[in-house]
């Protein structure tokens, strides 16, 4: 049976097969990233904060009423705040559940590691 997390994955690969050469590619994660809702100051706070990442990343996750894990992301690094766009597509809105049933096949399905440093990748 195809889980929520698994047919969003699927979605993220066909919006990719969809777009021809990886500057093309890079261009629509950024575009992604410039989708993402602000971030309120308060978000931008230490405890936030992705650890081992080159750029400043912050993540910040909350449960909603339902039990599905709401995400939040921001980078002051374009292409690595798409990447966050494309992990929220992917998980936001689903339970915890879910998310750890569904590991981030749709990486490798597009062929990010092949096209990212191996700190972006991380």
């Amino acid at each position: 049976m195809e889980t929520m997390g698994s047919k969003r994955q699927k979605n993220l690969v066909l919006e990719f097969e969809n777009i021809n050469g990886w500057e093309d590619r890079y261009k629509h994660v950024i575009k992604l990233g410039k989708e993402l809702p602000e971030f309120g100051e308060e978000i931008h706070d230490e405890k936030f904060l992705v650890k081992g990442c080159q750029s400043q990343v912050w993540l910040h996750a909350h449960l909603d009423d339902d039990g599905k894990m709401i995400l939040q992301a921001d980078s002051d690094a374009m292409i690595v705040k798409g990447l966050a766009a494309l992990l929220l597509k992917a998980y936001s809105g689903l339970s915890p559940k879910e998310i750890l049933a569904t590991p981030p096949k749709f990486i490798e399905e597009v062929g990010f590691q092949d096209y990212l440093s191996p700190s972006r990748a991380n």
